[in-house]
């Protein structure tokens, strides 16, 4: 009976415990991360010098991939990739920077989980 029991709870918590795909709940964009990876101080103005970070918010456990495409204009800077898994919500964080300055202009920040678009956010590095 003890057996019995233990298995069927085995069983119940591999499908249960399984982490399934990763669902994007937010995207972040501002100048700093929190220790919980989140954006500390949201925002889409930035200077030339500054650091530009992106946060993914899920918002439940789950495995995959993260990819950010950052872009000026209709240029692809950079496209880093994390493969991630959470037991329950969590927050990936990627970062920008440029040791020479980025040009003032418009730029984005495209978010992909496991390579289907899960959002996009716009922000300006103005040259003041």
């Amino acid at each position: 009976m003890i057996r019995a029991a233990i298995a069927a709870a085995a069983l119940v918590c591999s499908f249960a415990c399984a982490d399934g795909p990763l669902h994007a709940a937010t995207i972040q964009v501002g100048r700093a991360i929190n220790p919980d990876g989140s954006v500390g101080s949201p925002s889409t103005l930035f200077k030339q010098n500054e650091t530009v970070y992106v946060s993914v918010l899920t918002d439940a456990a789950g495995k995959g991939t993260i990819r950010v495409k950052w872009m000026y204009g209709d240029r692809v800077i950079d496209e880093p990739a994390k493969q991630v898994s959470f037991k329950g919500p969590g927050a990936t964080s990627f970062q920008m920077q440029n040791s020479g300055g980025f040009p003032a202009g418009s730029y984005s920040v495209e978010v992909f989980v496991d390579d289907v678009s899960a959002g996009k956010r716009a922000f300006k590095v103005d040259d003041r």
